[in-house]
């Protein structure tokens, strides 16, 4: 069950704003001295597939509180509170939410907060089509946590079998059935729009993810542009995204341009993490590991 409970009030303001002709909802966190003191950063937090908004507010009430850094979270089209209607006649994609959604987030924040060092942090998907993303010039820092180029073979067992069952079991049944896919059975709590389950299902089954795509129906990569600093981290337990998946991402980026960490969860002190486990309140030990500078 996903941590939804409300983060401390006083630091947080509920906002809209546009992505190409989808609107979307989201959450800005600010540190409490902000109107005197510019925030040393601004982060824009992309959120990995199925999971709300919601889930990563305690984490960026944190940044904001005691870091000094503003914080955006929200969720994407079709999607948790920028949801408009049923998933189920949504045509929003997996590519639309991280080539339209993600780079609308940081132009939004860029004009809340024109001047401040631009920071995105990305959590599985919230990194992963960062490399084909147009506009990261400006983007001073890149914290990608569990994104990676995953491929349902990369799994270990017995977890191989879950994903097996999810790809290729009933649950493409169901989805194929009703239209989309619905919270209980992701068992994160909220419907997904159909198109992006079976995007994401097309990549995590195909040797290459998708690469075979790029420069055909999605753009090209395109992140060698210089001085953008990558940090790809990969959690030393995570069995959705092993630490080889990481290192395929981080190769699209460009030699050289991104480099790869694997954190243990005890070197924070905790006995597991796992794929979801960074940005929950009892795992809170581990955020500093996350932002820290090499």
């Amino acid at each position: 069950m996903l941590d939804m409970k409300p983060a401390p009030d006083g630091v947080q303001t509920e906002i809209t704003f546009a992505s190409g002709e989808a609107e979307l909802s989201g959450t800005l966190f600010l540190p409490p001295a902000a109107a005197e003191v510019p925030p040393r950063a601004a982060v824009v937090l992309n959120s990995a597939t199925a999971i709300p908004q919601g889930y990563y507010r305690h984490f960026a009430a944190w940044l904001a509180r005691e870091q000094g850094i503003a914080c955006l979270t929200y969720d994407y089209r079709d999607f948790g509170r920028s949801a408009r209607a049923h998933p189920r006649g949504s045509s929003a994609t997996m590519a639309d939410w991280g080539v339209l959604d993600q780079p609308a987030a940081r132009a939004e924040m860029r004009r809340r907060l024109p001047g401040v060092p631009l920071w995105v942090i990305g959590h599985s998907l919230g990194g992963m089509v960062l490399p084909l993303q147009e506009g990261t010039d400006d983007i001073e820092r890149v914290i990608c946590v569990a994104s990676g180029m995953v491929n349902v073979r990369d799994h270990p067992w017995p977890y191989q079998g879950l994903a097996r069952t999810f790809w290729f079991g009933h649950v493409p049944v169901v989805v194929r059935t009703l239209g989309y896919l619905p919270g209980w059975l992701s068992g994160f709590g909220v419907d997904l729009p159909g198109p992006v389950y079976w995007q994401w299902r097309k990549w995590c089954t195909a040797r290459e993810f998708y690469r075979p795509e790029i420069g055909v129906t999605l753009p090209p990569a395109q992140w060698r542009q210089g001085g953008n600093r990558v940090e790809m981290i990969a959690l030393s337990d995570d069995q959705v995204c092993p630490e080889i998946s990481v290192h395929r991402l981080a190769s699209l980026f460009g030699p050289g341009e991104a480099e790869v960490r694997v954190l243990a969860p005890a070197e924070a002190g905790l006995e597991s993490v796992g794929h979801l486990g960074a940005f929950t309140r009892q795992n809170a030990a581990i955020w500093p590991l996350l932002i820290r500078d090499r």
